[in-house]
């Protein structure tokens, strides 16, 4: 695993990155042919408004997938949990995949997400079982979007908020639930500046960090705007090689009671995470 080395007013804290693992068409319509009534308005606004939908609806349950491929190296990161909107705040179980001897099967990492931070437990060598790890997300090159290997559900909606480009691809069904999907191209430095007040400073790490501002995105919202499914591509750089993400997050069971109880800080670890 990569170590990257963050420094604050506190001194260096050392963060071990996921990353490291591995060592449209455009418009603002549907193309003349789709009744705006079909495709449920103008997608800019549509794709750009998934945030304050999703805070609208409260809660939700969420699965997310991060594929990571380079060169020849193609690996997956799975997670699930449920996250609270207005509280801005939720809880994932995440599995990394075992080594590629297939020998070493790595405990599922609890991941807490906050506006600014992320706690993450069973996260690495050195670090006791019984603390946390918090990172600062405003620190991390990535603003925390591919990081913890799942990119923090709101934070994947506040991102759309960027959007530069969107079409309207048409009506498909996702688990038994109508949705309109939406494809096209979002931009995270623009995403930093008209984001929510919590969000802004994550992304405006992103935008510094990523090569790319520019996102590809499909995205699908039911018939009430909500957001049931959104997938980004990222490319960064890592140990000089080119890495390309598809980070997926699905949501689902709106209104589902949420509890999210961050660590007192005598549970969190303060010292140096090993490689």
């Amino acid at each position: 695993m990569v170590v990257q080395q963050h420094r604050s007013k506190g001194g260096a804290v050392t963060v071990a990155v996921v990353a490291g693992l591995i060592a449209t068409s455009s418009g603002c319509s549907g193309g003349g042919a789709v009744a705006e009534d079909q495709q449920g308005g103008d997608p800019l606004v549509i794709v750009r408004g998934a945030a304050d939908a999703l805070v609208a609806a409260g809660s939700s349950k969420a699965r997310t997938s991060m594929v990571m491929a380079t060169g020849g190296t193609r690996v997956t990161i799975r997670g699930e949990g449920a996250y609270d909107f207005r509280k801005r705040m939720g809880q994932l179980k995440v599995l990394l995949p075992p080594d590629p001897n297939g020998v070493d099967k790595h405990r599922p990492i609890t991941e807490l997400l906050a506006p600014g931070a992320l706690y993450m437990k069973n996260r690495g060598a050195g670090v006791p079982a019984d603390k946390w790890v918090r990172i600062d997300t405003t620190t991390l090159d990535d603003g925390n979007l591919v990081t913890g290997g799942a990119t923090d559900p709101l934070a994947a909606a506040e991102l759309l908020r960027g959007a530069k480009e969107a079409t309207y691809m048409g009506r498909a069904d996702l688990a038994g639930t109508g949705v309109r999907h939406y494809r096209g191209v979002t931009d995270i430095g623009r995403a930093a500046r008209v984001a929510a007040p919590h969000a802004r400073g994550a992304l405006a790490a992103a935008a510094k960090g990523f090569s790319k501002d520019a996102v590809p995105f499909d995205a699908y919202l039911d018939d009430e705007g909500r957001l049931r499914k959104v997938r980004h591509r990222f490319d960064f750089t890592n140990a000089g090689r080119t890495v390309a993400v598809a980070s997926t997050t699905l949501l689902y069971a709106f209104g589902v009671p949420v509890e999210v109880r961050l660590p007192a800080g005598r549970d969190i670890y303060a010292g140096k995470i090993q490689a």
